[in-house]
């Protein structure tokens, strides 16, 4: 974390913007928001996106 809680890029030591990611899951799309670095692209994956919506997303796409 940077400055006043902010996050950095440990690589580019730019911060963290919030982005609107695409992901791709068993061949299904999803979107959600993350910290994401301007420069080389590294995505901040939180716990409570991965345990809330990609397991939430995991789970109905394996029940089909």
């Amino acid at each position: 974390m940077g400055e006043e809680g902010k996050m950095v890029c440990f690589q580019c030591d730019l911060e963290l913007v919030e982005a609107e990611l695409n992901f791709t899951y068993l061949g299904h799309a999803f979107h959600a928001e993350a910290p994401r670095c301007p420069g080389c692209g590294q995505v901040f994956l939180s716990d409570a996106l991965v345990k809330g919506r990609v397991a939430e997303v995991e789970t109905e796409l394996e029940d089909k």
